[in-house]
């Protein structure tokens, strides 16, 4: 699948936001601001209203639900615009269909045939409401996209800071043990930064506390199983450093392991900017490009501080 998003010397990148006007946050919104002032970019938002009866019964309703339907789109439209202009997302960033406003009974159909219909390189989706603040949780709609879209997802945490001048420093990071430096997501990333001029941030974790304790301490592996981790994970980032490099020579790539109880230790353990774009790989089940997030990725992505890009994985 063909991304421009690494580059803003092509075509603009187009980014499609789901959001609802009336929703507790703008954070989808404020990405895609973000991002403008990072790369040259299209952006349209995409509103859904969930049908819950089936199409055959809007003939019942007559032009009643047509004329209500069409006071939504005009509404919608004057509140992504007023959304967008708080933002400070230039209008020559806009795309000529700013907004679009379906209802059908799947948000996340709905969603990704948007994302098709507007050929989107990106599809931004903002947190649950219930998510404290700085972090992001997954609702029903975002966890269906999460393993099913063959778009790349952009994740933003509740109430997030970001920095002014859009993306500083992009960070890929390794979560599972049996990937190595030849992953297409690391490269991905490296491509991504290369491109925006920014420096690169390879990242492993090792976490404890992830496993259940033995009911014996004379039978504890679990410290010999962390060492092996973490002996693994900086060997991986040493290789993946070494390839980079030759591939990017102009590149600033730096490495860090984060060391932590659970994933939140892990993962606080480490110095983020306001300016940190985090990149994720996926392993989809099948042979079909697209995401697809795994546990690992799913408990990791509950207590990460920064936007995420997830990137699809071919097998």
């Amino acid at each position: 699948m063909a991304t421009p998003i690494y580059a803003a010397t092509e075509a603009p990148a187009r980014i499609l936001v789901a959001w609802r006007p009336g929703s507790p946050g703008t954070e989808a919104i404020e990405l895609a601001a973000w991002l403008s002032r990072t790369i040259d970019v299209r952006i349209r938002v995409v509103s859904t209203f969930l049908r819950p009866w089936p199409s055959s019964s809007l003939g019942r309703l007559g032009g009643k639900y047509h004329k209500w339907f069409q006071k939504e789109v005009e509404a919608c439209e004057s509140a992504v615009k007023r959304a967008l202009a708080d933002a400070g997302v230039d209008k020559s960033y806009w795309d000529e269909q700013i907004s679009v406003f379906l209802d059908g009974p799947s948000e996340a159909v709905l969603i990704s045939e948007a994302a098709d219909d507007f050929d989107a390189h990106l599809v931004i989706l903002g947190s649950g409401a219930a998510a404290p603040k700085g972090r992001f949780l997954a609702g029903s709609t975002a966890d269906a996209l999460l393993h099913s879209s063959p778009k790349p997802l952009g994740l933003v945490p509740r109430a997030v800071k970001l920095a002014k001048r859009g993306v500083n420093r992009v960070n890929y990071a390794f979560l599972e043990s049996d990937i190595d430096e030849n992953d297409p997501s690391l490269h991905f990333a490296a491509r991504l930064a290369d491109s925006w001029g920014v420096d690169l941030r390879v990242l492993a974790f090792s976490p404890s506390g992830l496993a259940d304790q033995p009911f014996h301490d004379k039978f504890d592996f679990s410290r010999e199983l962390i060492d092996e981790w973490r002996e693994h994970s900086l060997a991986v980032l040493d290789r993946s450093h070494d390839v980079i490099a030759d591939l990017y020579p102009d590149l600033a790539v730096e490495s860090e392991i984060g060391s932590g109880k659970g994933w939140s230790g892990a993962i606080d353990a480490l110095k983020w900017r306001k300016g940190d774009l985090l990149i994720l790989g996926s392993t989809p089940p099948g042979p079909l490009e697209r995401v697809f997030v795994g546990s690992t990725a799913t408990d990791f992505l509950r207590h990460v501080q920064v936007p995420v890009l997830i990137h699809p994985a071919h097998r």
